[in-house]
């Protein structure tokens, strides 16, 4: 009866689509794979197209729209430029501390040439002083990936605020926000969400969560809806179920889903642990939904109901074995595959939740908190250590190759475009192609 189910319903649901490139965060369809192929092998000195400083700090991914990559950073006053916390360069596996708060830090946009890396154009959003810090490790003042339909690129800064731009760089509006309070300071970075007309934020903090849709064209917002929730940075994700379009949000207390036009909310779900940042996938007629911090939970949850889902039969199998706190899952052919921060892989049948593989160590310890992606059969995992480490797609484990970049640290997810992939290091974004 299930599989009848899934066979009926699957014309009537599908993700929201990307247009071309690597427009957005997770990639075309909001999975993480890309379209075509990547390179295998690489190193400091094999299949480096070119290397770009990028001024400043951000963890934001880049994006790619024809021959243009877009990537945001936040550079420091020169007060803070020998204070090791500021710099990033203290080793803090937790907590907060980060960033300089009350330091004034110029927000960047910048648009790079694809094929030379060189800086076409840059834009100084905003000059600003943060309110508070961010994770010695992991945080910058600039972690929100921003998108963009062709026309337009969108850079987020979350309290920072929201800036619209033409393709050449002119200004064409700007929103600004409230300033969030993120749990322990571990800084902002939902990604922003773009779907055909709107613009899509979900801003969870301690205090005040909501999420709001605008106007692409306007910045104007059409509407607001208080959430009730704590700090959480897992992006909204559309979809389409029965003809309407639906927005579905993961985070602490509740997974739900709110009607695109309204903001009614059509369904909730509780279930998941504390500080939920991996995003959401959709296959057929469920939606996946995943945290791994305290209480890890992923569940796999039946789209086509409304109400209060919990603990119904809505949830179609669980799973609290190397969940991942920070990365976000790959799917691709009926497999979720997700890697724990501590450097575990797994591969489950998305239909089913039964296991291929578990928890496989990746050749030796890893931290993991960049995103997996996958291009024509391979899965492409960054890591703090800077490793790339290369997984064929499937049933059966197996690695491919293993490729180092000397003094790289991979913590923003890499984009994959034209059988090119790429990094964005510490200060450094990467272009890796075949030479």
């Amino acid at each position: 009866m299930r599989f009848i189910l899934l066979l009926a319903l699957a014309p009537l649901l599908c993700p929201a689509t990307d247009i071309d490139g690597w427009a957005k965060w997770r990639g075309p369809k909001d999975d993480g794979m890309a379209r075509g192929d990547a390179p295998t092998e690489w190193s400091d000195s094999k299949n480096i197209a070119w290397k770009t400083k990028i001024p400043g700090r951000g963890m934001s991914s880049p994006i790619v729209w024809g021959d243009r990559i877009f990537v945001t950073s936040a550079i420091s006053g020169p007060a803070v430029a020998s204070t090791p916390a500021a710099a990033g360069e203290r080793p803090r596996r937790g907590g907060p501390g980060g960033g300089a708060k009350g330091v004034e830090h110029k927000f960047m946009l910048y648009c790079m040439d694809r094929k030379s890396g060189k800086i076409i154009w840059e834009q100084l959003t905003n000059t600003a002083a943060p309110h508070e810090g961010f994770h010695f490790r992991y945080g910058s003042y600039a972690s929100n990936t921003p998108v963009t339909d062709g026309k337009t690129v969108y850079a987020f800064f979350g309290s920072f605020g929201l800036f619209a731009y033409d393709l050449d760089g002119k200004l064409l509006w700007k929103k600004s926000f409230d300033p969030m309070r993120m749990r322990n300071e571990f800084g902002e970075g939902v990604p922003l969400v773009l779907h055909e007309d709107r613009l899509l934020l979900k801003l969870d903090s301690e205090a005040n969560s909501f999420m709001v849709v605008l106007d692409k064209k306007s910045g104007k917002e059409l509407w607001r809806v208080d959430r009730g929730e704590t700090s959480s940075w897992s992006p909204p994700l559309v979809v389409t179920v029965k003809g309407k379009k639906q927005i579905i949000t993961s985070a602490t207390n509740k997974t739900r889903a709110y009607d695109y036009d309204s903001g009614k909310m059509i369904w909730e779900c509780a279930g998941l642990g504390a500080n939920v940042i991996p995003a959401l996938v959709v296959y057929g007629d469920m939606v996946v939904v995943m945290s791994g911090f305290r209480d890890p939970n992923l569940q796999a949850i039946q789209l086509g109901r409304e109400g209060d889902l919990t603990g119904t039969d809505a949830i179609l199998w669980q799973n609290q074995r190397g969940n991942s706190y920070t990365p976000s899952p790959v799917l691709h052919n009926g497999l979720y595959y997700f890697v724990s921060d501590n450097g575990q892989l797994s591969c489950v049948d998305v239909k089913t939740g039964k296991a291929h593989y578990q928890q496989q160590r990746l050749g030796k310890p890893y931290n993991f908190k960049a995103s997996p992606v996958g291009a024509n059969g391979k899965l492409y995992l960054s890591t703090e250590e800077g490793d790339v480490i290369v997984v064929k797609m499937g049933e059966k484990f197996e690695i491919l190759a293993t490729n180092t970049l000397e003094n790289a640290s991979f913590i923003a997810t890499p984009a994959i475009v034209d059988s090119s992939i790429y990094l964005r290091s510490q200060d450094t974004l990467y272009a890796v192609r075949a030479q």
